[in-house]
Formats: C-alpha cells, sequence, structure tokens
C-alpha cells in the first residue's frame, strides 16, 4: 500500500486513510455481531474502543476466536489511524512549505521588477488600479496588509507583498528604489501624507499619486512629495458634471457644452484680471463654462453665474469645442507665465516645476548657468529661479551676465541657496539679483518669493 500511495497527494491520503478507518469499523461491528452474538451497539462500541486502544475492558468475556478478531482488529485499526496521522502532518507541512515556497518566489520575482509601479493598499481604488496595470500590461507589486486580501491577490498571480505599507523596510523590498510609480491609496489621509513624503525621500523621481478625502489634507500631500492627489469622491462628482455638460446639460447664463470637451483646473493668483469677477463674466470672457470652483476647504460644483471669484479659488473649467488658447489669463504679458529654474539637482528641478504649475506658471528646466544663459536669453521670461552652486557658473555670475544682456535686463532674478550668508546676499544683490532665499523645508517660499517678484512685472 506505501508504493501505491507514494505517488498521492496528501488530501488523496486523508481521504483515504478515513475511508480505511470506517471500512475497519464495518467489518469489526459485523464480526462482532457474528462471532459473539452482540447487538449493533455493542458491536460500533467495542469495535471503536479496540480501534482506538482506550484500553477499557470488554463487553462480555470473549471466546478464543472473538480474542483472536480482535487482536487483528487491533493491529489494523493502529495502523490505519498511524497512515491517518501521517497524511494529516504531512498535509500540514506540504501547506506551510508550499506557502513559503511561494512567498519566496513572489519575492524573487519582486527583486527582479524595474520601472514598476508599487500600489499601497489593495481597497475599492487600488484593486481597480491594480486590475487596470494587467489588463494594459504594467508591472507592479501591491502592499497590503489585510491577509485575506493578500491570498485573494495571488490567486490571481498577482505580486504581493503582506504587511504595513508605512514600514520602509518593506517599501525598500517592493523596489521603490527602481520603480517609476508610486500609488498611495490607503483609507488614512495621514498614512497617504507619510507615505508620499517616505517615497519622495527614497526615490527623489518617482512619480507620486496619493489619495486625499479631506481638501484639507490635499495642500499638505503636496507639499509632503506627491505629484497628483486624488480624491474619490470629488472625482466622481466631477466626472457625472463633465459627462452632464457633455451630454448638454446647461444652468442660466452658460452656454451648454459640445460632445467634445476638456476640463482644467486653474489657480486665480491675487494679481489675477479674475480676481472680483462673477462665473458669468469669466464663462463670457474666457470662452471656458466653470464647472468648480473650490474656495479653502469648500468645493462649489456647478457654481451660479453670479457667484464673485476670490484671489486663492481654484477654478475647474470645461473648453466649448475644439479651440485652442482659449485659456484664463494669469497676466496681460506673455512672457509673464514663463520661470526658468536653473538648478542640477533632478529632484529640486521636479519638485519646484511641479510647484510653479500649480501656480498657474509655466516653468522651463535648465541644469547648468551655460544652459540656463542660453535658455533664459531666448525664452525671455518673466523671473529666474538660479541655484547659487552650479556645475560651471556660479548663480552670481549667471546673474551678472544676465544683467549685461539687454534681453534679459528686466527679467526678475531670484538666487535660492542653502545657508544663510550676509556677505552672500550681498554679492548676489550687487550682481544683479532681485531676490534671495534661503532653501529650507518650506518649499513654498521660493514660489511665493517669485510671485511677490511678478507682482510689480
Amino acid at each position: 500500500m506505501s508504493e501505491k500511495s507514494a505517488g498521492l497527494s496528501s488530501s488523496t491520503k486523508i481521504k483515504l486513510a478515513l475511508g480505511i478507518f470506517v471500512f475497519i469499523v464495518i467489518i469489526g461491528t459485523s464480526g462482532y455481531i457474528v462471532l459473539e452474538n452482540y447487538s449493533l451497539l455493542e458491536g460500533i462500541y467495542m469495535t471503536v474502543i479496540t480501534v482506538t486502544t482506550v484500553g477499557f475492558g470488554e463487553i462480555r468475556p470473549l471466546s478464543p476466536v472473538g480474542r483472536a478478531f480482535t487482536t487483528g482488529l487491533i493491529l489494523f485499526g493502529f495502523g490505519s489511524l498511524a497512515f491517518a496521522g501521517h497524511a494529516i502532518a504531512e498535509s500540514l507541512i506540504e501547506k506551510i512549505g508550499s506557502d513559503r515556497d511561494e512567498r519566496e518566489k513572489m519575492r524573487k520575482q519582486i527583486a527582479l521588477l524595474k520601472d514598476h509601479v508599487i500600489i499601497c493598499g489593495a481597497g475599492r481604488v487600488g484593486s481597480a488600479a491594480a486590475d487596470r496595470f494587467k489588463e494594459l500590461g504594467v508591472p507592479f507589486v501591491v502592499i497590503e496588509s489585510h491577509e485575506k486580501r493578500c491570498e485573494e491577490l495571488r490567486k490571481e498571480d498577482i505580486l504581493v507583498l503582506e504587511g504595513d505599507a508605512t514600514d520602509e523596510n518593506l517599501l525598500l523590498e517592493g523596489g521603490i528604489k527602481k520603480a517609476k510609480g508610486f500609488l498611495a491609496l490607503l483609507d488614512s489621509d495621514a498614512e497617504n501624507l507619510f507615505l508620499a513624503l517616505t517615497a519622495r525621500e527614497l526615490n527623489p523621481v518617482i512619480h507620486i499619486i496619493a489619495r486625499a478625502d479631506k481638501a484639507s489634507s490635499q495642500k499638505k500631500t503636496y507639499r509632503a512629495g506627491a505629484d497628483m492627489v486624488v480624491s474619490p469622491f470629488s472625482t466622481a462628482g466631477i466626472q457625472v458634471a463633465d459627462s452632464m455638460v457633455a451630454k448638454g446639460g446647461h444652468r442660466p447664463g452658460t452656454v451648454s457644452a459640445p460632445e467634445k470637451v476638456s476640463t482644467q483646473w486653474f489657480p486665480v493668483a491675487p494679481n489675477s484680471p479674475l480676481a472680483g469677477k462673477t462665473v458669468g463674466e469669466i464663462n463670457v470672457e474666457t470662452k471656458r463654462n466653470v464647472i468648480g470652483l473650490r474656495r479653502g476647504e469648500e468645493d462649489h460644483l456647478m457654481p451660479d453665474h453670479t457667484m464673485t471669484v476670490e484671489p486663492g479659488d481654484l477654478l475647474l473649467t470645461v473648453q466649448e469645442g475644439e479651440e485652442k488658447g482659449a485659456v484664463p489669463p494669469v497676466r496681460e504679458h506673455r512672457s509673464a507665465t514663463k520661470v526658468v529654474l536653473v538648478d542640477d539637482n533632478p529632484a529640486i528641478v521636479k519638485l519646484y516645476s511641479r510647484l510653479f504649475k500649480r501656480k498657474g506658471f509655466h516653468p522651463i528646466a535648465a541644469t547648468s548657468g551655460e544652459e540656463g544663459l542660453k535658455v533664459i536669453v531666448n525664452e525671455k521670461p518673466a523671473v529666474a529661479v538660479i541655484d547659487l552652486v552650479l556645475p560651471d557658473l556660479s548663480g552670481i555670475e549667471l546673474c551678472r551676465r544676465l544683467r549685461e544682456t539687454p534681453e534679459t535686463r528686466d527679467t526678475k532674478l531670484l538666487i535660492f541657496t542653502a545657508e544663510d550668508d550676509p556677505d552672500t546676499r550681498k554679492r548676489a544683490v550687487e550682481a544683479g539679483a532681485d531676490a534671495v532665499v534661503v532653501k529650507s523645508s518650506q518649499a513654498y517660499e521660493v514660489i511665493e518669493a517669485a510671485a511677490e517678484l511678478l507682482l510689480d512685472f
């Protein structure tokens, strides 16, 4: 029997052992009824205590034939129980070993990933993202703390790491150093903010998208390092509004949108010509319909056309038709929105480019002093943000050259430096810098300083 069962699976062996045990109980009960004139209940009882070797006495004295039968029953019964115990133990060992091997195999596959996406959280949003990535053939790995969800993902052949996504070691195991995308989709805004901060520190150039359900959390998450912050609930509302407008829905004072539309967010700067005007006036002047207005932590979906727009508001607009270029003006001068960033650190360039875009400007990057000089002369931006330490020219020397060039004499120059040195500040101003800002954890200080320079442009 051992040779035949050697190739059987553990579950099959367990079923076989149970079948043998039931067969022995039937044979034993029948034998006691026939040989010793036991009743059915007595036969079952005698068979069970015999096979399990519990040591109870005989119901009635057995005949020599009955004792011989009992001896054989004990041997066969003990053998079947031993076989069943072995099969159960083998099944448990195989399961533990299989799970360990499967997880080890999965970890090796994750270690080989490159330019992949890390999804933190396999809730409804995370699962939808995983399904989409799988459909598009994009490599990704999921980090999830719930055991049942992890098991479901493994059954779908999805790479998953079980544990707390805020654990830095787990992020490193997920290959964050080699990843190109990072989705922070946990249920907690605070945890997503922490994830964005940690991911940015571990990989300065990774693209981070974080979830934030509260409007108050969105700005903080951006500051923590996220490239994009999404809210499933507000996004759903905007999509519904877009669909309604696209299908011909309208409201008083606006023109119904055509079938093909494009939406865009626009910030209202303190000096913007949009500030102080009503939604209806903006609709007419910009040839766009304002379908959303965000003021602080409050969102207004499909705001009334008589509502006055204030500085600091964010407007969600929908383009009428396919006409290009009909956008709310930030300044009367076409070049006023251009900002040139001169820095050799790609992470810094990416960070400030994102922040300037959020303010409504058009950032242009340069990675050296010579390149920055050419870009500034050609683009003639409203302001140039220049790092003090560059691989060729210093920021001060670049300012001096720009002031000597007729095409860039009116460009506002902002030097930002890691040290607050009075002598450096003095030399920068003498070279033509309009402002000097010390680098700090508050990245928005540079943006605000540049915006203040533009007020006098």
